[in-house]
């Protein structure tokens, strides 16, 4: 059904019509504001076929008869009060000014014809974006982003699946304030509708997530406290169920101590939920270069370090100057390698070995000697890995990767490794799903316009430059979207803006948008987006429901963490969790093994915990006694480690 008159295009000679931009005026109480689509009818054919216009409203503007404001003063005589009592009201109109989203016919390019204005209907608002041409029939491919709301027209707005997830162009760059303009809830929702929407055909998708600060997506596996009825008729109109995320796996590594997972997600509710993360010397060494810096290892550091990459981890190693063979497969292994070549070398009076001066050996052992000390959690020295599920990534999964409470360097490493392995599966077509949306909170910290060009800067390059062609999607949340490497935002598809700090919006990459459009962008709500998308000619706005998941403030308020443990009580737990049936008096007494030995039991309590036995308490205190010295377990050792505990200490 036509929508009635709104108003009339105007052309003047100082302000004329172009291909790309018109005016036209209204009535002064017409539903017409910033971000209005609307439409034109020309009663003018062109080839035999009447053009329709579709535009954006960017600016408006109100008119009087006056010539100067000194007019109105003497008017009232000087006085304000004055002006409801005048004997002539003086004539006023609203003119307004839009961008053209499409014209049809598309050619030829004509400047915007003389007709008349109307609100654009739910048909009018997917003519005017072209998704008519992606969300329906057998090629749809549509993902809702929000609805679109002005002038009484409530129409969803939906994503070019090509667009936002490849193969014709891919990643997505959410910028606004922190706080205020929800991004994260925003790709919180998005997730949800790719994977309610994307269509089978498409193939499988997954999400992994990094979260760098606080709670933040600890709880998107759990329904929100309260989600409005407003938000629930935007679930049901956009199609997407207000539920939570159903397959949800977490992932953090041991904290520096050892006793509990570094991640907010410890309520004994949720602590099972939870899966170790931990990594090895083959894990860790393939990115060494991340936690060394050029100033700490030059070309001839880099050319050992090479070598015993490729030539001594997991393999037998045998020189002439060594005795034996060696076996090197954890850092405590690389540790016995380093001091007996440099004992013999010593021994020898050697200063070169395979090219190799024993300065640099030393310079290389201290370095990645260092790494189980500054990764400590993340890296073990006794070489148990617990990993991701690289290759059997399960379809509408999301995997979060906790590292808010690493050390930077830890979370360097992190995200080269776990990035540069879904990219290696990818190419072989070995992950278990076909595209993969890897989220990067505060992505001017990462991938930053100026500054060191770091390891991780060029691997999130590579991905937004590279990453479409395998099905590797970079969403990335940044508050500053200026201080982002360009190539980064340049790659980017799609591109979202919530609530815009003013000084940002005076920066060069936001001179493209209207006055009107940038004092809209300064003042949006929660829950408001502007969409920027290959489709749309214009920037658009939508409006999108709060997550049905719950937030991590209040995650935390619901599930607040469990208190540090002791080293005792960590076993306990973890042992207990795995068999119920084990005591906690058999506990102390396999304990009491290594005495005061920490590091071996924790070591025994990651095996266990890793292998999940069906004999857990025989299969712990076997790996315990392989780990500490012959005299403890001998019965030299000291006392067990506390005194004895009742059962429900332990939960």
């Amino acid at each position: 059904m036509t929508a009635p008159v709104l108003g009339r295009v105007v052309a003047t000679e100082r302000r004329p019509n172009t291909p790309h931009e018109f005016h036209f005026w209204t009535a002064l109480d017409a539903p017409v504001g910033v971000g209005t689509i609307v439409r034109v009818e020309s009663t003018r054919p062109v080839n035999g076929v009447l053009p329709s216009v579709y535009g954006v409203v960017t600016e408006g503007f109100g008119y009087t008869d006056l010539q100067t404001p000194l007019h109105d003063v003497l008017g009232a005589d000087g006085e304000p009060g004055a002006s409801a009592t005048a004997p002539t009201e003086r004539t006023e109109i609203r003119l307004y000014t839009a961008a053209v989203l499409r014209q049809v016919p598309e050619e030829p390019l004509q400047p915007v014809p003389m007709g008349t204005v109307h609100l654009a209907t739910e048909v009018d608002v997917q003519a005017a974006l072209r998704m008519d041409t992606y969300v329906q029939g057998s090629d749809a491919r549509g993902i809702p982003v929000g609805a679109y709301r002005s002038g009484g027209t409530d129409a969803a707005v939906h994503l070019d699946a090509d667009f936002l997830l490849g193969p014709e162009a891919a990643h997505l760059a959410i910028s606004g304030v922190s706080g205020l303009a929800t991004k994260t809830s925003a790709v919180q929702w998005l997730l949800a509708s790719i994977f309610t929407h994307l269509p089978v055909r498409k193939g499988k998708v997954a999400a992994g997530c990094f979260t760098v600060k606080g709670p933040d997506l600890c709880f998107i596996d759990r329904p929100a406290t309260r989600l409005d009825p407003a938000d629930r008729a935007l679930y049901d109109a956009l199609g997407v169920p207000a539920a939570p995320f159903d397959r949800v796996r977490y992932f953090a590594p041991w904290h520096a101590r050892g006793t509990h997972l570094a991640t907010l997600r410890t309520h004994d509710a949720l602590a099972e939920s939870v899966t170790p993360l931990t990594w090895g010397l083959r894990e860790t060494l393939q990115y060494a270069e991340v936690l060394l810096s050029r100033e700490d290892i030059d070309a001839k550091a880099d050319a050992l370090i090479d070598f015993i990459k490729e030539r001594v981890v997991d393999q037998r190693f045998e020189d002439k100057l060594l005795e034996g063979t060696h076996d090197v497969r954890s850092f405590a292994d690389l540790e016995r390698w380093f001091r007996e070549l440099l004992q013999a070398m010593e021994a020898g009076n050697q200063e070169q070995w395979r090219t190799h001066h024993i300065a640099t050996i030393r310079k290389v052992r201290n370095r990645l000697g260092n790494i189980s000390t500054r990764c400590k959690g993340l890296v073990t020295d006794d070489g148990t890995v617990s990993d991701l599920p690289f290759g059997a990534f399960e379809d509408r999964a999301v995997y979060v990767v906790d590292v808010a409470q690493l050390e930077e360097d830890a979370q360097d490493l992190v995200f080269a490794r776990i990035i540069s392995q879904l990219r290696e599966h990818l190419e072989k077509r070995a992950l278990g799903v076909e595209q993969v949306v890897v989220f990067v909170d505060e992505l001017n910290k990462y991938a930053p316009s100026d500054g060191a060009d770091t390891y991780v800067r060029q691997m999130l390059l590579d991905i937004a430059e590279r990453g479409r062609y395998l099905g590797l999607v970079l969403f990335g949340a940044q508050q500053f979207r200026s201080q982002v490497h360009r190539r980064v935002v340049g790659n980017s598809g799609t591109q979202l803006f919530g609530r815009m700090d003013a000084d940002e919006l005076a920066t060069p990459g936001y001179q493209t948008l209207a006055p009107a459009t940038k004092a809209r962008l300064a003042t949006l709500e929660k829950g408001q987006l502007m969409v920027r998308h290959p489709h749309f000619g214009q920037p658009i706005f939508v409006r999108f429901p709060r997550p049905a998941v719950l937030t991590g403030r209040e995650g935390v308020e619901q599930f607040p963490p469990a208190e540090v443990p002791t080293l005792e009580m960590a076993v306990a737990k973890t042992l207990r969790r795995l068999d119920p049936s084990i005591t906690v008096g058999q506990v102390q007494d396999v304990l009491a093994l290594a005495g005061d030995d920490e590091e071996a039991i924790l070591r025994a309590r990651n095996v266990t915990l890793l292998k999940r036995p069906d004999n857990v308490l025989a299969f712990f205190s076997k790996q315990l006694r392989k780990r500490v010295a012959p005299e403890v377990v001998g019965g030299r050792g000291p006392a067990p480690l506390r005194t004895p505990a009742t059962d429900d200490e332990y939960g």
